[in-house]
């Protein structure tokens, strides 16, 4: 499984909001207010909603984006750990992937789709080879355990779960799948026990370690998100490293 997520049209994208990216984090930088930023910029360029959109989703200020940086843990440091997954956060994005749509790469160093289809979810065949991939990941990982919690207001979140628990019975590692009214708090729980496997901005900002599962995933199969630049250098791995977050 090896292509490139991108396109022409994508490049095209890209040339056209760079600049406008680049205007929101230097007003960013200056103390503006995020929402009031990105329209004020956005109506300036006469930017559709769709790229309004990916802008929202993909631009940080640089203080924000370091802080999450700096909490993620690269998918090398992930032997021996205990994963707790945001399931549909991760598999969304993993079926975007698997639809060949674009996936981005935001300021703080998580991927990131645009579709928008969270509460419009519904399982589909590309939602069950997404959670095969998923779990194939999670083994070349090494981790120790997954505990993987989906969100019971989704349509057939339970059907999903018994497919998981299933297709993980096989799979190297303990697993707990479970289905959840609250899995943003339950997430935000874990603290030191584990890592958080999510894109989530608001649970990132408030745990102590998240990685990038569907990161690890594309990493792993030579697939290539994209992005729009960044205004900052984040923590390196090797940095983070150095701060032991590490499971072994």
């Amino acid at each position: 499984m090896e292509y490139i997520v991108g396109s022409t049209s994508v490049e095209r994208l890209k040339n056209k909001l760079r600049e406008p990216a680049a205007d929101i984090r230097y007003l960013l930088y200056r103390g503006y207010r995020r929402k009031g930023a990105i329209r004020f910029v956005s109506n300036h360029y006469r930017l559709a909603e769709e790229e309004r959109h990916i802008l929202t989703r993909l631009v940080f200020d640089p203080e924000t984006a370091s802080r999450r940086s700096n909490k993620k843990l690269a998918c090398s440091r992930l032997k021996g750990c205990d994963i707790f997954i945001d399931g549909y956060n991760v598999l969304i994005t993993m079926e975007s992937v698997l639809h060949k749509e674009t996936v981005w790469f935001a300021d703080d160093g998580f991927l990131r789709d645009t579709r928008g289809i969270f509460k419009n979810h519904t399982n589909t065949a590309t939602t069950y080879q997404a959670v095969d991939e998923m779990l194939t990941t999670l083994s070349v990982l090494a981790i120790n355990s997954a505990t993987i919690l989906l969100d019971s207001q989704m349509s057939n979140s339970g059907k999903l779960a018994q497919f998981i628990r299933k297709r993980a019975a096989k799979c190297p590692f303990k697993t707990a799948v479970t289905t959840s009214k609250n899995v943003d708090f339950d997430l935000k729980q874990v603290g030191y026990r584990g890592v958080i496997a999510t894109a989530d901005s608001v649970i990132v900002d408030a745990v102590e370690r998240a990685t990038d599962l569907t990161a690890c995933w594309m990493e792993q199969n030579g697939i290539v998100g994209e992005n729009i630049g960044n205004g900052e250098k984040h923590t390196s791995i090797t940095d983070i490293d150095r701060m032991n977050r590490i499971c072994q």
